[in-house]
């Protein structure tokens, strides 16, 4: 069992982004390839950022991700976030990445896979950055 410690540490932030995890996505391990795990974090937190925005954004940077544990193939990916800073056109959002394994033995036992920080800018249609709504 890859999580034999029971836990009451809870993911934070919303629930951005749901998704299983298929055998095209592994490496040459067998597990899931950390480049996809890279690619949901940064839909689910582009997702946020939008909606933060109101409009079309951009990622322009990763501050740090941090991979804590493998995920299988079938496994659900989850991926919860939560913004943590907003300035004049950027945002900052935290991310973290929690699996419900699909395993009998395992399937009560969810767990914390992943963590990053994400920087995304507001643009306007030509690409140019653009405030962020007061509101936000």
């Amino acid at each position: 069992m890859r999580n034999s410690v029971k836990t009451d540490q809870v993911p934070k932030g919303q629930l951005l982004l749901r998704t299983l995890s298929m055998p095209a996505d592994t490496n040459a391990n067998g597990d899931i390839f950390g480049g996809w795990i890279m690619s949901q974090l940064d839909l689910a937190g582009a997702i946020l950022a939008q909606e933060i925005s109101g409009g079309r954004i951009v990622t322009v940077s990763v501050s740090s991700i941090t991979f804590k544990k493998p995920v299988k193939v079938g496994d659900v990916v989850c991926c919860y976030g939560e913004c943590t800073k907003v300035g004049r056109t950027s945002m900052s959002i935290d991310l973290e990445v929690w699996v419900k394994p699909i395993k009998e033995d395992e399937v009560s036992h969810r767990f914390q896979v992943c963590e990053a920080t994400f920087n995304y800018v507001a643009i306007d249609s030509e690409g140019k950055p653009r405030p962020i709504p007061k509101n936000s």
